[in-house]
């Protein structure tokens, strides 16, 4: 697994070179598969040009305006005044451009963005299990938003503030040295390689100071976001004020790290100021005195302004530019690394989809450890006859809920196979596998939608007439008809607004839209009360007619009718057969039986004296 914060390099020198990062975020700006955005590209990029060669335009017609100022030419005024107009029309049209520019690429960015982000998400997606329960879901998101947010801002300080600089340096050096000679073209190089590399070196070092800041703001993020997803637990603890401590001592290392970052930035400005002013200063000054001796025309002056006002403009904004594209960077760095994540469970080359005719599941010598040197399952064979019923059953941390896992290939065990009518399911498709088993776990967790996108989650394109009839399925039909909305009732953050039972009942509407031959009752009435349960448990019975069925309990009251029992013991089948033959065999499964007998007596009795009292 790669560490918890890819965005954490223990030096500069550790991050992945910048330009592989721009290497492959171009790659999104300039898609293979789409001509139109490509030319939106070059038509933007030409705009760019003409926008670059209009205000370069500028300061030669303000010249020649104040050129035809001088002493005696006051006849030709109305010259001086049609060149003052050319000069504002060239503002103008330079403000058009620009603007006609960003209305042709901002689908560009958009598409990029997009593109990208769904890349991302789907690829999260693709993840093993392993790596969703070893991240912070708040981190994971964080990293996300940062990262898609910082390639628009890219796009465009790259291609239209960086680009049209380098191509106004070109263009200015060129004519200092028609017009000045090579001394005014090494000076002003000098002076903006010294610009450059002053920018460069403070901004790596706020990098750094960059990088703090952002590692601390995403721990605080994903405490703050782990927090309130488990509310519950902060209330039941009464740890409401410790966990608003605990934020506020990361909130408190956060802005501590932002101040010294903001800090920098002033060091940075002072800097850079100074080297433009001087450089600013020294030109004016040689230009002025080539006037005084007659050298340059008073036009001249007012013409070296422009341009070297034009140039430094972007060149003041390019210490912003940078440190944004670094900072970008950093962010990109974070998502990608997210990209790169291995996927632990892949699909087979050219693997075919699994075809479910009958039903049958076997396991051959199972071994699986989610850590290779913890063992869970040792050498676990079973089999399951099409449409019968196998109850598992055993102590906490057997290895019960791991086998319902690797049944929908979560993990990929170490040896041994997994068949579903003679199947390999490490051969097959994953879709396909998912596809043909459906569950309803102990804890069903909602998305915060409507009862009815709960319910048709389990197939996609499923009907509002196969969800009221799966809703029927399940006896909460007539529940969700007396919600003040129905069907289109909201059921809150995974689920909150609904009951236990109601949940449970949900999740089996929506086993049942999915309808697969293959089920897996993994714990599912373990959280409901007796009087829910054993309404919900002739609901289970019903739906577990005609289909394969693996029911994974601890109450052994619920799995009395399986057609066979395993009893699981340190990852090891220690005694198998019916709820009867278990009992007459006085092992392991009738002691569990008899001692949770005892306890639903006391707890009768309990009610009893309760409802006496």
């Amino acid at each position: 697994m790669p560490p918890d914060n890819p965005a954490t390099f223990a030096s500069p020198a550790d991050a992945p070179p910048a330009w592989a990062t721009m290497r492959r975020f171009f790659a999104y700006l300039w898609p293979a598969d789409s001509a139109a955005l490509r030319m939106r590209v070059v038509f933007a990029m030409l705009l760019v040009v003409a926008a670059k060669a209009t205000a370069f335009a500028m300061p030669f017609a303000y010249k020649a305006a104040i050129d035809r100022m001088a002493p005696g030419l006051e006849p030709a005024a109305h010259l001086a005044i049609a060149l003052v107009g050319v000069y504002a029309l060239a503002r103008f049209v330079s403000v058009v451009f620009d603007n006609v520019r960003n209305v042709v690429f901002e689908r560009v960015g958009q598409e990029a963005t997009r593109r990208l982000a769904e890349h991302v998400f789907g690829h999260l997606h693709r993840l093993s299990l392993r790596f969703h329960l070893d991240r912070k879901t708040g981190a994971v998101t964080k990293i996300v938003e940062r990262g898609t947010k910082s390639i628009d801002t890219m796009l465009y300080f790259l291609l239209f503030n960086i680009a049209p600089t380098v191509l106004e340096l070109v263009a200015v050096c060129i004519y200092f040295q028609i017009k000045f000679g090579f001394g005014m073209v090494a000076a002003t190089l000098v002076m903006v390689g010294l610009y450059i590399w002053f920018t460069r070196t403070v901004t790596e070092w706020r990098n750094q100071l960059r990088r703090d800041m952002v590692d601390l703001d995403t721990g605080a993020v994903a405490h703050a976001v782990d927090s309130l997803l488990n509310f519950e637990t902060v209330k039941y603890f009464g740890a409401e004020a410790r966990e608003a401590e605990r934020y506020g001592t990361a909130m408190r290392r956060y802005a501590a790290a932002a101040v010294k970052s903001e800090n920098s930035l002033a060091w940075l400005n002072i800097g850079q100021s100074l080297i433009t002013n001087l450089m600013m200063a020294g030109a004016m000054a040689y230009t002025v005195w080539g006037w005084s001796r007659g050298t340059f025309s008073t036009g001249d002056v007012v013409l070296v302004n422009g341009l070297l006002t034009q140039l430094f403009r972007p060149l003041d904004l390019l210490g912003m530019v940078y440190r944004t594209i670094r900072q970008g960077l950093i962010d990109m760095e974070a998502m990608f690394a997210l990209v790169d994540t291995p996927q632990e469970i892949r699909d087979l080359p050219d693997a075919p989809a699994l075809h479910v005719a009958q039903g049958e599941v076997r396991f051959e010598a199972v071994r699986f450890g989610y850590d290779p040197a913890r063992e869970i399952l040792h050498g676990l064979s079973f089999t399951i006859p099409a449409g019968k019923t196998l109850a598992i059953v055993g102590p906490s941390g057997a290895g019960k809920s791991t086998i319902a896992r690797l049944l929908f290939r979560f993990y990929d065990i170490q040896s041994g196979r997994i068949l579903i009518d003679g199947q390999d399911i490490a051969r097959v498709q994953q879709d396909s596998l998912r596809a043909a088993i459906g569950i309803v776990p102990q804890d069903m967790v909602l998305f915060n939608d409507t009862v009815g996108y709960n319910i048709g989650y389990g197939r996609a394109g499923a009907s509002e007439a196969e969800i009221e009839a799966a809703a029927r399925g399940a006896s909460i039909h007539d529940f969700i008809l007396s919600l003040p909305d129905g069907y289109a009732t909201r059921v809150g953050e995974r689920g909150l607004k609904l009951s236990g039972g109601e949940k449970q009942r949900v999740a089996i509407a929506r086993t049942l839209v999915k309808n697969p031959p293959i089920l897996v009752l993994d714990e599912a009435t373990s959280a409901l009360d007796s009087r829910t349960e054993e309404a919900i448990q002739g609901v289970l019975g019903e739906i577990a007619r005609r289909r394969t069925t693996i029911i994974v309990a601890h109450r052994l009251s619920t799995v009395v009718d399986a057609d066979e029992i395993l009893m699981l013991d340190a990852g090891q089948i220690a005694e198998r057969g019916t709820h009867q033959q278990l009992l007459r065999a006085g092992g392991l499964y009738a002691a569990m039986w008899a001692r949770q007998a005892q306890e639903r007596a006391s707890g009768d009795a309990a009610v009893g004296e309760a409802v006496e009292a």
